[in-house]
Parts: C-alpha cells; sequence; structure tokens
C-alpha cells in the first residue's frame, strides 16, 4: 500500500518512515511538514493512507485532511498524536479520520492500524463518537463537519434514494457518491447506510 506521512517532527517523520518502508507491503510515497505542504502534494503521489499527526506548528490535521480531500478523495487517515484530547479525537474524526492512535503506542499497533484502514475498517466506532459528542459537542458541531455535498447526500440517502439515483440527481459519479457515504459515515462513527440514517435522525442533521 502507498502511504503518505504528515509530521512536522523529523526525526519521528524519519522513525516512522523506517518502519513503514520496512514492512513487505507498504511504500511511503511521501511526506510533508505543514498544512500548505499537505494540500500541495502531487495527485500522481495516489495515496491509499495518510499517517498524520494532530497538531502542525501552525495549523492542524483536520486541516491538512481537509485539504487533501481535495487532492486525494479516496485516501484514508490514521491519526497518530502525542494529544489525546477529546477535541483533537473529535476534530480528526470530523475530517474524516479512521483510526486515533497515542504516539506512545506500540510499532506493531501502528502497523496493523494502518492496514485495518486500508482494508477499509474505521478503529472510530460509534460508542467513541457519542462519548465525544456528549462531552459538551452537539449536534451544530456534528453537521458543521459535513461538508455541504455530504449534507445533500446525506438528506438524499435520508429520503430513501439509492446511491446510483443520488449520483443521477447531483450530477456526480457513482464512485464518488460512495467516497461521500464513506466519508459521512466515518464522521458519525456508523457502519452501514441503515445506522447512518438513523444516527443523523438522532441528530437532527436531516429532515
Amino acid at each position: 500500500m502507498r502511504v503518505v506521512i504528515v509530521e512536522n517532527h523529523q526525526l519521528v517523520s524519519e522513525s516512522l518512515g523506517l518502519l513503514l518502508d520496512g514492512q513487505k507491503d507498504m511504500e511511503v510515497v511521501g511526506k510533508a511538514t505543514s498544512v500548505a505542504e499537505a494540500g500541495a502534494l502531487p495527485r500522481q503521489l495516489s495515496p491509499d493512507v495518510v499517517v498524520m499527526d494532530y497538531h502542525l506548528g501552525e495549523g492542524t490535521g483536520h486541516d491538512a485532511a481537509l485539504a487533501m480531500r481535495d487532492i486525494f478523495p479516496n485516501v484514508r487517515f490514521v491519526f497518530l498524536s502525542r494529544d489525546d484530547s477529546d477535541d483533537a479525537r473529535l476534530a480528526a474524526v470530523e475530517a474524516g479520520a479512521s483510526a486515533y492512535l497515542h504516539k506512545s503506542s506500540a510499532a506493531s499497533d501502528v502497523i496493523d492500524a494502518i492496514r485495518k484502514v486500508a482494508g477499509g475498517m474505521s478503529l472510530i466506532t460509534p460508542a467513541m463518537v457519542a462519548r465525544l459528542v456528549s462531552r459538551g459537542h452537539d449536534r451544530e458541531h456534528m453537521r458543521d463537519s459535513l461538508s455541504p455535498r455530504e449534507r445533500e447526500v446525506l438528506q438524499l440517502l435520508a429520503d430513501g434514494i439509492a446511491s446510483r439515483q443520488i449520483a443521477q440527481r447531483l450530477g456526480i459519479s457513482y464512485s464518488t457518491v460512495r467516497t461521500h457515504i464513506r466519508s459521512i459515515s466515518e464522521k458519525l462513527g456508523t457502519k452501514s447506510k441503515v445506522n447512518t440514517v438513523v444516527t443523523a435522525r438522532d441528530l437532527e442533521l436531516v429532515n
């Protein structure tokens, strides 16, 4: 799998790069040290997974992830940070994180998480999202985490419209609709379309 590292501490970046390049199924294809660099990575890198710190000097991993979504719409994010606060975790989830690990995690746990995320799994559980939301983050905060297009897709899902029909209505490809649905599910911490709609209704994100 192709991996990009976004980390502003050189020693950490180099150590992580050596660890991942030492895996037979992983290749580090690019690195960035800031939000600006992350948003300027060439499209042809085509990473499967981005391993990212939450704090990036003048910006955050949340900002970098949103910038990278425009370049790599299908990429998945694993956050690796010393910040274990609920605010940081929720911001990462809102940006589309599929996993959030502390930098004290064992190397084997980091590698395992990357492989699982690359394989389509999300290690962000509904219980985790519910706990974070319950600690002072209301539905407006969650609503703001969805892009305008994601809110359109979510409303159509709630209206019972199938994914291919959503693509036709919005004038976008079926694969793009699937990408939006996956991003919405990860932000809400859900595992299926039905669960996504139920959660969205509970949070009053749809009519």
